[in-house]
């Protein structure tokens, strides 16, 4: 659970700020510690981003996790998981690509996983996530970080690593920022229109 104190919110163009770029680094941070932590180093430990925002966030946290354990291949130890196929809303959404599944190097066998995302809403992403994994191998443990968790969960599925917890409405919209998706600043955007409209609502 976040230890971080409320911030002040910040109005912007899109909505308001409630973490900027600096916000986003120390949340990382403090879950790569909390990573190292739990799993009692970082020696069997491998994350998969679930795209889009999720894969970079892993990567970044893979850079974090070399930085804590110099024994941690970054680059050997990071994947991705594309979950288009095990989502149950492909009849509302027919028209949803299909992405790229990449297992890291390390492989996922015996391993403990992280799944990486970027919002915990309903939860179903990450039940796809799990149904995906399923077919590709058995982990020793999986576990989920998010950057922000802003409730209203449809399945009991419960993140063990957040960068922040956000009370919302069920009809905001939360939205993350990252630079090497949406080519600016990182920050996470809050604001009052439906959830369900853009990537990074409804998950």
């Amino acid at each position: 659970m976040s230890t971080e104190p409320a911030l002040p919110a910040a109005p912007g163009p899109d909505g308001t700020v409630v973490l900027g770029a600096s916000d986003v680094a120390r949340a990382l941070t403090r879950i790569a510690h909390e990573i190292v932590e739990r799993s009692k180093g970082a020696g069997d430990v491998v994350l998969l981003g679930i795209p889009t925002r999720g894969v970079p966030l892993a990567r970044r946290l893979a850079q974090r996790l070399a930085q804590i354990d110099p024994d941690f291949d970054a680059e050997a130890c990071t994947g991705e998981l594309d979950v288009t196929m095990y989502r149950d809303d492909l009849h509302r959404q027919p028209t949803r690509a299909v992405g790229v599944t990449r297992l890291p190097q390390a492989g996922i066998e015996g391993r403990t996983v992280v799944l990486v995302d970027d919002v915990l809403f309903s939860g179903r992403t990450i039940r796809a996530a799990l149904d995906a994994l399923g077919d590709l191998g058995r982990p020793r443990v999986v576990r989920l970080a998010c950057l922000v968790d802003r409730g209203h969960r449809e399945l009991p599925i419960r993140p063990d690593f957040v960068g922040k917890n956000l009370p919302t409405a069920q009809a905001e919209r939360v939205r993350v920022r990252l630079g090497e998706v949406d080519g600016d600043d990182d920050a996470v955007v809050i604001s009052g229109r439906d959830a369900d409209a853009t990537p990074g609502g409804a998950r």
